[in-house]
């Protein structure tokens, strides 16, 4: 009987994702011109996201009922400073220390320009370079290849954190509902 219940806990831990940790979508705390608000997100669709590519500003997917891969980061590991998509494998990356650096999605590692903290005042900052943030271009949004009505996308790049205001630069992070 121990035998059977111990095989019956392994298999289900096997049949569980990798990347089935807690998830949360990094959200903007501002909805701008989309009501279903905006996620950081991977360029591309769900699970064939262009990592290559890099982030994006998307309408977030969670209104239908559960966070998509391409939006979905470790809640542990980014409460460590690292934005991690475990889907993906990859993490948020600074293309550069200075202002107007877009994010990229490169393998995880410990260099400097993957190291980010969410602050106490919702702003999600360079660590090495503390004046940067994590921000929304404040242009008018894109339209996107699906939904609707049609999902939205802009830009995001590291911005000045006091010069950009907060209306473009601060997040909340959502976790996932039970599926």
């Amino acid at each position: 009987m121990i035998r059977l219940l111990a095989i019956t806990m392994i298999l289900a831990n096997a049949a569980q994702p990798v990347w089935a940790g807690e998830l949360i979508e990094i959200q903007l705390m501002h909805k701008l011109d989309d009501l279903r608000g905006f996620c950081i997100d991977i360029r591309g669709h769900k699970e064939r996201a262009k990592v290559k590519k890099g982030l994006q500003a998307h309408t977030c997917y969670s209104y239908q009922g559960q966070i998509s891969v391409d939006q979905a980061f470790d809640a542990k590991l980014v409460s460590q400073g690292e934005f991690n998509l475990p889907f993906f494998g990859v993490c948020m990356e600074a293309e550069d220390v200075i202002e107007g650096s877009h994010l990229n999605l490169n393998t995880c590692t410990d260099i400097s320009t993957q190291k980010f903290r969410f602050t106490s005042n919702n702003q999600i900052k360079l660590i090495s370079n503390d004046e940067l943030c994590v921000a929304i271009d404040g242009t008018n949004s894109k339209q996107g290849g699906g939904g609707t009505p049609p999902h939205l996308l802009r830009a995001l790049f590291l911005k000045n954190c006091e010069k950009s205001g907060t209306k473009y630069t601060t997040w909340r992070m959502n976790e996932q509902d039970s599926q």
